[in-house]
C-alpha cells in the first residue's frame, strides 16, 4: 500500500444499501479495511449484508426507521466499534447534524464537514457563497421570495422565462418554470405547498430559467490541507423530470477552452470553502457556452463511475484516503477515454416509466472488454417498493464517443432482467437516435423522446 497505513481507519460502517455500500465494501477490502453493513428488514438477503464482514439489522423496510434513523446507526457503530462511517448518496449522505454527531462520538465521517455541507447544502446559502468565491451564477433573488408581490417584481427585473425553485429542494421537487405575470401566483403556490410537504421546509428562490441548457458538472477533490483539484466534467443533460438517467465524459459539448474554464471555476469553489473529501460542482450551460452554478453535491454520486472510467482511478478510494488524512497532489485529471453510463431502473418505460417492484426471476448482466457494471441484483431477488427504483449501473468505455455508443448498444442487447419491467428498452432506443448520437441535446431532449413498442 502506497499510503500511510498508521492513519488509515481499521474497520468502516456503510451507512446505504444497494449497489453503492456494495460498492465501497469492494474497496475497502481492496484496501484492507473491515466492513460493517446495515439493513432494514427488506433488505436482508442483499448483497452488501453477504459480503460485509459484519452486518447489522437497524430496523424495518421505511427509510424512516432505518436508513435515516441516526440513534440506531450509531448504535451500530458503537456494538461493532466501527472508527468511521462512509454515508454513500441519498439519505444522511448531506445530513450535516448526522456529520456533526459523528464527530461529537469520535467517528470520522467520511465525507466534508458539517460546516461545509451547511455552505453548500442550502441552495440560497451555497449561491452567496459562490457570488463570493468568484464563481459565475445564474441571476436571481438574493434570498428567499417572501412573497407574490416580490416576487412578480423580481421576476419583472430577471426576465421571463424564470424559474421557482425549492431552497431546501432535490430532485425537481418544489420547481416550477414561469412563463409570464399570469402564471406567477398559481405557480409559486404550488412550488411552496410541494416543497412543504417533501422537505418541510417551503422556502422559495428564483432564478433566470436557462432555455435549452446542458447539465453539466465537475468532479472535485479536496484535501484537510486546502489542495483541490478537478477530475474533468460530466455531462447529464439526459434527464427525465429532473432525474439523470444517462451520464458521459467527455462531453460531446465540451471544448478544451470552456474545460479548463469550467474546472477552474470549480477548483476556485472547493479551495474557497477548504472543502475536504469528493464533491461535484453543477453548472448549466447554455447555447453559447456560458456557464452558471447550479449546486453543489458534497458526496460521492451515482455516476461517480464514468469519470473513474475515463481517468483510471478509484473514486472511493481517493475519498477514504483524504478522510484519514492523506494529501492529495493538486493535479488536474482531463478524460483519456470516453464513458457513457446508463442507469437501469425498475419502471416501465412504455407506461410513464411506472415503478415495477417485484422478484428478479432471472438475470444476466453484461460483459466483455470495456464493459462494467454496478449492481447489486441477482436472479431470485425482490426489488423493494420502499426505495430508489434504480437496480443497476452499466457504464461502457471506448477510445471514441462513436465507439462507446455501438458497445453499449451491444451491451445492453445482452442485458437480461425477467420478472419486473426494466429502462433497458429506452436506452436501447435512445442509443439509436440520430440526434443523440450527434451529440446535439440539452436538459429538455427527453420531453419529446416517445419510446416505440416493438
Amino acid at each position: 500500500m502506497w499510503y500511510n497505513t498508521l492513519n488509515m481507519f481499521k474497520k468502516i460502517l456503510i451507512a446505504n444499501r444497494g449497489e453503492i455500500a456494495l460498492r465501497i465494501i469492494r474497496t475497502c477490502k481492496e484496501m484492507g479495511i473491515k466492513t460493517v453493513a446495515v439493513y432494514s428488514t427488506a433488505d436482508r438477503e442483499s448483497l452488501h449484508v453477504k459480503f460485509a464482514d459484519e452486518a447489522v439489522c437497524i430496523g424495518p423496510p421505511s427509510s424512516k426507521e432505518s436508513y435515516l434513523n441516526v440513534s440506531k446507526i450509531m448504535a451500530a457503530v458503537e456494538i461493532t466499534n466501527a472508527d468511521a462511517i462512509h454515508p454513500g448518496y441519498g439519505f444522511l449522505s448531506e445530513n450535516a447534524d448526522f456529520a456533526d454527531i459523528c464527530t461529537d462520538y469520535g467517528i470520522k465521517f467520511i465525507g466534508p464537514t458539517a460546516d461545509m455541507i451547511r455552505k453548500m447544502g442550502d441552495k440560497i446559502t451555497a449561491k452567496d457563497t459562490m457570488i463570493k468565491a468568484g464563481v459565475p451564477v445564474v441571476p436571481g433573488s438574493e434570498g428567499l421570495v417572501q412573497d407574490v408581490k416580490q416576487g412578480l417584481n423580481l421576476a419583472k427585473q430577471i426576465g421571463y422565462p424564470v424559474i421557482l425553485k425549492a431552497t431546501a429542494g432535490g430532485g425537481g421537487k418544489g420547481m416550477r418554470i414561469v412563463w409570464k405575470d399570469e402564471e406567477f401566483e398559481a405557480a409559486m403556490n404550488s412550488a411552496q405547498q410541494e416543497a412543504e410537504a417533501s422537505f418541510a421546509n417551503g422556502g422559495i428562490y428564483i432564478e433566470k430559467f436557462i432555455e435549452e441548457p446542458r447539465h453539466i458538472e465537475i468532479q472535485v477533490i479536496g484535501d484537510q490541507y486546502g489542495n483541490a483539484a478537478h477530475l474533468s466534467e460530466r455531462d447529464c443533460s439526459i434527464q427525465r423530470r429532473h432525474q439523470k438517467l444517462v451520464e458521459e465524459s467527455p462531453s460531446p459539448f465540451m471544448t478544451d477552452e470552456l474545460r479548463e474554464r469550467m474546472g477552474e471555476a470549480a477548483v476556485k469553489a472547493c479551495k474557497y470553502i477548504n472543502y475536504e473529501g469528493v464533491g461535484t460542482v453543477e453548472f448549466l450551460v447554455d447555447k453559447h457556452g456560458e456557464f452558471y452554478f447550479m449546486e453543489m453535491n458534497t458526496r460521492i454520486q451515482v455516476e461517480h463511475t464514468v469519470t473513474e472510467e475515463v481517468i483510471e482511478r478509484d473514486l472511493i478510494k481517493e475519498q477514504i484516503l483524504v478522510a484519514a488524512g492523506e494529501a492529495i497532489s493538486g493535479k488536474n485529471y482531463y478524460p483519456q477515454m470516453h464513458a457513457i453510463e446508463c442507469r437501469i431502473n425498475a419502471e416501465d418505460p412504455f407506461n410513464d416509466f411506472r415503478p415495477s417492484p417485484g422478484t428478479v426471476t432471472s438475470f444476466h448482466s453484461s460483459k466483455g472488454y470495456g464493459v462494467r457494471v454496478d449492481t447489486h441484483v441477482y436472479a431470485g431477488y425482490t426489488v423493494s417498493p420502499y426505495y430508489d427504483s434504480m437496480i443497476a449501473k452499466l457504464i461502457c468505455r471506448a477510445h471514441t464517443r462513436e465507439e462507446c455508443i455501438l458497445k453499449m448498444k451491444r451491451a445492453l442487447d445482452e442485458f437480461i432482467v425477467e420478472g419486473i419491467k426494466t429502462t433497458v428498452p429506452f436506452h436501447r432506443q435512445l442509443m439509436d437516435d440520430e440526434k443523440f448520437k450527434a451529440g446535439d441535446f440539452h436538459t429538455g431532449f427527453l420531453d419529446d423522446f416517445e419510446i416505440e413498442k416493438k
